[in-house]
C-alpha cells in the first residue's frame, strides 16, 4: 500500500463520515418546529434531545477513543455507523418525548462519538507534515453538512412528515457510512518501533495515559474546548428558529445555517494552513477571541441580509478553530494515546455543545427572545480565549541528540 497516497483516502473517508453523521444529528434544528407542531411537545423538550445527545457524546468519547487505540479505528467507526442508522429509525417511531430523547439523544449521540475522536486520532497518525491541514479537511466534512444534509432535510420535510423524513435520513446514513467506514485503516506509524519519533527528529516526552490525563496541558485543552463549544452551540442550534421568529421564512432561515457551513468549510481549510505555518495554538487563540464577538453580533440583526453577514463571519471562525485542538494534541502527546486524548477533548466539547440546545430553548420559552442566549455565548467565548492563553506546550527533546549520548557499545 502506498501510504503517502492512502493517507488522503483516510482524510476523504473521515470527511464523509463526519458530514453524514453530524448532518443527521443536526437535522433536528430543521425538524424542530415540525416535530413540536405534530406532537405538542415543547420547544425546550424537543431541543433538549440534542443536549442529551451531546452529553452522550461526552460520556462515550474517551471510551470510543480508548477502544480505537486498542483495536484500531475500523471496528469502532463501523459500529458507530450501524448504531447511528438504527437510532435514527427508532427516533422516527417515538410516540413519547422520553423515547424520542433517548433515541435521538442517548443513542445518536453515543454513536456519533464513535466517529469523531477515532477518525481525528487516526488522521493525525497518518500525517507528519501538513497535519493541521489534514485534520481541518476531515473536519470540513462536518462543515459540508449544513450545505448538504440540512437543505435535504428541509426539502424532505416540505413533502413528508418528520417521521418519514427521519427514516429517509436513517437510510442515507446506512447506505453511505457503512461502506465508507470499511476504508479506514490504523496509522502505519503505530506498527513501527519508532512510532514515538516524528519525522522532524523531535521526540515527545514519554508518558503514560494516566500522566497525560492528569497534566495541566490536558486540563487546559479540555476547558478551552468546553468554553469554545459552549460559545457556538446556542447560535448553531437556535439561529434557524431565531430567524423564523424575526419573520424570515423557514427555507430562507435554513439557508443562513447553510451559509455558516459554506464559510466554515473555507475557515477550516484556512485555519489548517495557518496552523501549519504560524502554529496551531497561536491561530486558535486569535480565532477564539473573534468567535466571541461573532456570537454577540447576532443580537443586532433582524433581516436576512444581516443574518447572512454575521453567519458568514461566525461560521468561518468557529469552524476554523475546531480542528486545531487535534493538531495541538498531536504536538504534545504520544501517538499511541491519540484516541484517548482527542476523545477527552471531544468529551469536553460535547459538554459545551450540550449547553446550547436546552439553554436556548429555556431562554426562548421563558422570555420569548433569544437575546440573552447570544450574550451568554459572548461571555463563554471570552472565557475560552483567556483559558487558551495559559496553554504551555510540553518541553521536547531532540531524538538525535539523545541517540548521540548512548555509548557505542550499547
Amino acid at each position: 500500500m502506498d501510504h503517502s497516497r492512502y493517507r488522503w483516502v483516510i482524510v476523504a473517508a473521515g470527511g464523509t463520515l463526519g458530514c453524514v453523521a453530524i448532518g443527521a444529528m443536526f437535522s433536528l434544528p430543521v425538524l424542530l418546529q415540525s416535530i413540536t407542531r405534530d406532537t405538542g411537545w415543547s420547544v425546550a423538550g424537543v431541543s433538549s434531545a440534542m443536549t442529551v445527545g451531546f452529553l452522550a457524546m461526552a460520556c462515550c468519547s474517551m471510551l470510543w477513543g480508548n477502544l480505537s487505540d486498542r483495536f484500531g479505528p475500523l471496528p469502532v467507526v463501523l459500529t458507530g455507523s450501524l448504531v447511528l442508522a438504527a437510532s435514527l429509525l427508532l427516533a422516527s417511531l417515538a410516540t413519547s418525548l422520553l423515547v424520542f430523547q433517548f433515541a435521538f439523544g442517548v443513542l445518536v449521540g453515543g454513536a456519533i462519538a464513535a466517529i469523531f475522536a477515532p477518525m481525528m486520532a487516526c488522521v493525525t497518525g497518518w500525517f507528519d507534515t501538513h497535519r493541521s491541514l489534514a485534520v481541518s479537511l476531515v473536519s470540513a466534512g462536518m462543515g459540508i453538512a449544513p450545505m448538504t444534509m440540512a437543505p435535504l432535510v428541509a426539502w424532505l420535510v416540505s413533502f413528508h412528515d418528520w417521521r418519514t423524513t427521519l427514516q429517509i435520513v436513517a437510510a442515507i446514513v446506512a447506505v453511505i457510512m457503512i461502506p465508507v467506514s470499511l476504508l479506514v485503516r490504523r496509522p502505519p506509524a503505530l506498527a513501527a518501533a519508532s512510532a514515538s519519533v516524528p519525522a522532524n527528529g523531535e521526540q515527545q516526552t514519554e508518558m503514560s495515559v494516566s500522566e497525560a490525563v492528569r497534566s495541566p496541558q490536558f486540563a487546559i485543552l479540555l476547558l478551552t474546548n468546553f468554553f469554545c463549544c459552549a460559545t457556538h452551540s446556542g447560535p448553531i442550534i437556535h439561529t434557524v428558529s431565531y430567524a423564523v421568529s424575526c419573520g424570515i421564512p423557514l427555507i430562507a432561515a435554513v439557508s443562513i445555517y447553510s451559509l455558516e457551513g459554506l464559510t466554515g468549510l473555507g475557515g477550516r481549510i484556512a485555519f489548517g494552513i495557518l496552523g501549519d505555518k504560524l502554529g496551531a495554538k497561536r491561530v486558535l487563540v486569535a480565532g477564539l477571541l473573534v468567535q466571541a464577538f461573532g456570537a454577540l453580533a447576532y443580537v443586532f440583526v433582524r433581516d436576512l441580509a444581516g443574518f447572512y453577514a454575521v453567519a458568514a463571519v461566525f461560521g468561518f471562525i468557529y469552524a476554523g478553530t475546531m480542528p486545531l485542538y487535534a493538531a495541538i494534541a498531536r504536538e504534545n502527546f504520544p501517538l499511541k494515546m491519540m484516541g484517548t486524548v482527542i476523545g477527552g477533548t471531544a468529551m469536553a466539547g460535547s459538554l459545551g455543545m450540550a449547553t446550547g440546545p436546552v439553554a436556548g430553548g429555556l431562554i426562548y420559552d421563558t422570555l420569548g427572545s433569544y437575546t440573552w442566549l447570544y450574550v451568554g455565548s459572548w461571555a463563554m467565548g471570552l472565557g475560552a480565549f483567556l483559558i487558551a492563553m495559559t496553554f504551555k506546550p510540553f518541553p521536547k527533546t531532540n531524538a538525535n541528540a539523545q541517540a548521540a549520548t548512548v555509548p557505542a557499545s550499547a
